[in-house]
């Protein structure tokens, strides 16, 4: 009989194998395993398939447009005249509007990976007898552990309560 259960790695699981020892289990019969968090590599900020909620496109595209229409506007006083005052504050702006965008994801972002920081996961096996799986799965849970289930490989694949 085996009973499965997914801890965080924190004081708690250190807690629940020390319960699990004092309720009669032998250390061998435990297997704690460390799950990896796996890191992902850094993505295109949007595609098709994924988007974060934050476009780099839109500031780019509204203050280019607001400095092309000044560039213009003031074009016809100025010596290059109008379609190159126009295109220059296209650029000016765009490359603004770029920063900004830049300014303000940065942020946001640095506030959600300190929202989303989250501890590695641990996975606790115990090898027990059938007349052992209820007092087990008691400590674990009285422990916090994240979930518990129960696998009996010789009678029924997945026993329920």
């Amino acid at each position: 009989m085996y009973v499965i259960a997914s801890f965080e790695l924190n004081l708690y699981l250190e807690l629940a194998i020390s319960g699990l020892e004092q309720a009669g289990i032998a250390r061998e019969r435990i297997l704690a395993l460390p799950l990896d968090l796996g890191r992902k590599p850094g993505k295109i900020p949007d595609t098709v398939h994924y988007s974060d909620g934050l476009s780099l496109f839109d500031g780019v595209a509204l203050l280019g447009t607001v400095f092309m229409v000044l560039g213009v506007i003031y074009g016809f006083v100025l010596k290059w005249g109008p379609i190159l005052w126009g295109l220059i504050g296209a650029l000016i702006g765009a490359f603004l509007g770029l920063a900004i965008d830049l300014l303000i994801s940065h942020r946001r972002k640095g506030q959600e990976k300190e929202q989303n920081k989250r501890n590695s996961e641990v996975i606790v096996i115990v090898n027990c007898k059938k007349s052992q799986q209820q007092k087990v799965k008691n400590v674990m849970l009285d422990h916090f552990a994240l979930g518990v289930g129960i696998w009996d490989p010789a009678g029924k694949r997945f026993p329920r309560e």
